[in-house]
C-alpha cells in the first residue's frame, strides 16, 4: 500500500489517551475510569442515556469524579503505578506508590438485581499512610447542567431536573463550585468507601449500598459467568477478557451496544466522530456469534427474543440499528457545547445512519441464528417466521444499490460485500431447510442463492487484476472482501480468493494493519467525508482469518500477535489504531474489535491445535 499522508488534524496531546481508560459496568450502563483515578464518562441510567460525567469529551467542567493521592492544585493528578482487573471480573484495581505509602482503589458497578445504578469506589491502604482526595463533579445532560448539591441525613445529593445521584461515605466533605470535595488519610489495613447511587429526583432516596456485599456480589457474578466459557485453547486469558468486555455491552433486554461511548474520534481533530451507544443488528449478531463460539448460549437466547420484540412481524420495516430497548428513533444531533476529545468536533448523539439501506444486515442476522441452531438453540415458530421474512426481504431487494457495511454518506452503490451477505442469507436459510428446521420452497431458495452468486462473480470481480472489488464497476477495494473465505461464498483455495486477499493487502495495508477502504484527507472519498482515519482493527483480524484459511498460518499467527500487543494493559481495544502516532482511536472499547480478537484467536487454535484443546463449533 502507498504510504498515506499523515493525519493532518493532530494537535498536541492535552489529556489522557483513549487507552488510559478502563471499563467498568453493570450490564445496563458503563463508566470509563482513567489511570489517574478519574471517571470521565458515565451515562445514567442506561448506555444511551445522557452522560452525568462527560469530561472525556471536554474538560473537567463537563463532569468527572477523581479519587487519588493528594497533590498540589497546580500538579496534574498522578497516574497509577499499576492497575489490573481483579481476576475474571470487571472490577478495576489501581495502585499508587507514594513517598508515604501505597494505596489501592477498587472501582466497580454491581449488577443491579432490582437496585438502581451504583458506582462504588473502595480506597484501601496497602502500606504506610497516604493522603487522598476525592472530587465529585457531576454535570448532567452531557456536561451542560450543574446540579443543586445538598446534605440530607448524612448523605450528599446532587440534583438537576429529573436526575439525581446520592453519595455515601464515612469521611466528611464540603461543597464548592458545584463539586463535592473530600480530603482524608488511609493507612495500611484501612479502608474508605465512596458509593454513588442514581435515582429519579422525584423518588425517595435509594438505599445506602453495602459496599462489601456489593463487591462480593459483583465478583461472584463475573466469576460464575467466566466459568461457563468452553474454549480451552491457547491465549485463553486473552479470549476470556474479550468475552467479558463483550458481556459488559449486552443489556438485560438482549440488545447489544456497539460501544459504550460516543464521538471518540477516528481522526484526532477530525469530524469522523459517531455515537455507538446503539444496537446495530450487524454488530449485535457478530457479538452473539462470538459468545456462542465460546459456549455462551443465554446471550443468544436473549438476543433472539430482543429481535422478535424489536422487528415484530414486519421485517419489511427493517432498520440497521435500534435503541437498547428496541426503540426506532435515533435522531442525530450535534452537541455544540462540548469541545470534543482533544478538540475533535462535532460531538454527536444519535445516528442518522439508522435510516440507511444496508443489505448485508439480514445475512449477518440469519447467519447468527443458524449458528444458534448449530449450538442446540431451538427456534420457535416466530423465529422461523422472522428468518423467512428476512430472506424474502433479501429476495426483493438484493439487486438494489445500498449504503454498505461502512455506512458511507457518499451515495449508494452495488457493494460487493452486501451482495455476498445476501447470498449468505439465502445459503444459511437453505441449510436450515435441509436440516428440517424451516419449511419453505427449497427450489426457489436455491435459485435465489445461485442467482446472487452468479451476479457477484460476474459483476463484482475484476479479471484483469484477479480480485473482487469494493462495488460493481469500481476499481477500489474494501477490507470487507477479506470475509470471502470465512463466509463460504467461495472455497478458501479458490484462486480468486487468494488474489483478492493479496490485492487488499497491497492497497489497504499500512504498517502491517488494514484500513477499511481508501481515504484521502484532501478530498471527500467514497464515504462522503473529508479527512482520514486510523486502521480499522476488525479488518486486520479479518486478514488474520483470511491468511489462516488460505493456508498462510505462520503469517496469520504473526499478525495476530501484533494485534494482541495493541491491547491496553487491561486487554481492551478501541475501534481503530494509528500506527504512526501509535495510539488507539475511535469509540472504546469497541465490540467489533473485541470480537475480532476472540474469533481470530479461536480460529487459529482450531486450525493449529489438537481438537481436544478447543471447543469451537
Amino acid at each position: 500500500m502507498t504510504t498515506p499522508p499523515p493525519l493532518t488534524h493532530i494537535p498536541a496531546l492535552r489529556g489522557p489517551l483513549i487507552e488510559d481508560y478502563g471499563l467498568i459496568g453493570d450490564l445496563e450502563t458503563a463508566a470509563l475510569v482513567c489511570r489517574n483515578g478519574s471517571i470521565d464518562w458515565l451515562c445514567l441510567p442506561r448506555f444511551d442515556s445522557a452522560a452525568a460525567f462527560a469530561g472525556l469529551l471536554g474538560t473537567d467542567d463537563h463532569g468527572f469524579w477523581r479519587i487519588g493521592p493528594a497533590v498540589a492544585d497546580s500538579v496534574p493528578a498522578p497516574y497509577a503505578d499499576r492497575r489490573r482487573y481483579r481476576g475474571d471480573s470487571l472490577i478495576v484495581e489501581s495502585e499508587w506508590d507514594t513517598e508515604t505509602g501505597t494505596v489501592r482503589v477498587l472501582d466497580f458497578m454491581p449488577p443491579r438485581n432490582g437496585y438502581g445504578p451504583q458506582l462504588i469506589r473502595i480506597v484501601e491502604g496497602v502500606t504506610g499512610t497516604v493522603e487522598m482526595t476525592s472530587t465529585l463533579a457531576p454535570r448532567f445532560s452531557y456536561g451542560q447542567l450543574t446540579p443543586w448539591i445538598y446534605d440530607e441525613d448524612g448523605r450528599t445529593a446532587a440534583v438537576s431536573g429529573p436526575d439525581a445521584v446520592w453519595l455515601d461515605t464515612s469521611v466528611p466533605g464540603r461543597e464548592k463550585d458545584g463539586a463535592v470535595h473530600h480530603r482524608f488519610d488511609v493507612s495500611e489495613g484501612g479502608c474508605v468507601v465512596f458509593a454513588l447511587s442514581a435515582e429519579s429526583s422525584h423518588l425517595p432516596a435509594p438505599e445506602v449500598p453495602d459496599a462489601d456485599a456489593a463487591l462480593q456480589r459483583t465478583s461472584d457474578f463475573w466469576t460464575a459467568w467466566a466459568g461457563q466459557m468452553t474454549y480451552q485453547g491457547p491465549d485463553r486469558d486473552v479470549v476470556l477478557r474479550s468475552l467479558i468486555t463483550l458481556k459488559a455491552l449486552v443489556h438485560p433486554s438482549g440488545g447489544v451496544v456497539a460501544a459504550p461511548t460516543t464521538s471518540l474520534p477516528e481522526e484526532i481533530g477530525g469530524v469522523r466522530n459517531w455515537d455507538y451507544r446503539a444496537c446495530w443488528l450487524r454488530d449485535s449478531a457478530l457479538t452473539v456469534a462470538t459468545l456462542l463460539r465460546a459456549g455462551y448460549r443465554d446471550e443468544a437466547v436473549a438476543w433472539q427474543r430482543w429481535l422478535l420484540r424489536t422487528l415484530g412481524g414486519d421485517p419489511d420495516n427493517l432498520q440497521i440499528m435500534y435503541r437498547v430497548d428496541g426503540g426506532r428513533d435515533l435522531p442525530e444531533l450535534e452537541l455544540a457545547h462540548l469541545p470534543g476529545y482533544e478538540g475533535s468536533r462535532p460531538v454527536r448523539i444519535g445516528n442518522q445512519a439508522a435510516d440507511q439501506l444496508q443489505l448485508d444486515v439480514p445475512g449477518e442476522v440469519i447467519e447468527t441464528l443458524y449458528l444458534a441452531h448449530q449450538n442446540g438453540i431451538e427456534h420457535c415458530a416466530s423465529t422461523k417466521a422472522l428468518i423467512l421474512g428476512l430472506v424474502d426481504y433479501v429476495r426483493r431487494n438484493w439487486d438494489k444499490p445500498d449504503d454498505g457495511i461502512w455506512e458511507v454518506r457518499g451515495g449508494r452503490r452495488h457493494f460487493t460485500h452486501s451482495k455476498v451477505m445476501c447470498w449468505v442469507a439465502a445459503d444459511r436459510t437453505l441449510r436450515m431447510v435441509d436440516a428440517g428446521v424451516i419449511e419453505t420452497d427449497r427450489d426457489a431458495l436455491a435459485a435465489l442463492r445461485a442467482e446472487i452468486h452468479q451476479d457477484v462473480c460476474t459483476r463484482g470481480f475484476d479479471k484483469d487484476r484477479n480480485t473482487f472489488t469494493q462495488s460493481y464497476g469500481s476499481t477500489e477495494l474494501d477490507a470487507s472482501l477479506l470475509l470471502l473465505p470465512r463466509s463460504g461464498f467461495l472455497p478458501a483455495d479458490d484462486p480468486r480468493v487468494a488474489g483478492t486477499v493479496d490485492a487488499v493487502r497491497q492497497m489497504l495495508e499500512h504498517e502491517g494493519l488494514v484500513h477499511r477502504y481508501p481515504t484521502d484527507g484532501r478530498h471527500r472519498g467514497v464515504d462522503g467525508l473529508p479527512g482520514d482515519e486510523g486502521a480499522f482493527l476488525l479488518c486486520s483480524f479479518w486478514l488474520v482469518d483470511a491468511l489462516a484459511l488460505t493456508g498462510r498460518l505462520a503469517e496469520a499467527t504473526a499478525l495476530l500477535g501484533r494485534l494482541r500487543d495493541l491491547c491496553t494493559d487491561l486487554g481492551l481495544l478501541a475501534e481503530e489504531y494509528d500506527p504512526v502516532a501509535m495510539r488507539q482511536l475511535g469509540n472504546f472499547p469497541q465490540a467489533f474489535s473485541m470480537c475480532g480478537l476472540a474469533d481470530s484467536s479461536m480460529l487459529l487454535a482450531e486450525l493449529s491445535c489438537p481438537a481436544e484443546l478447543v471447543t469451537v463449533p
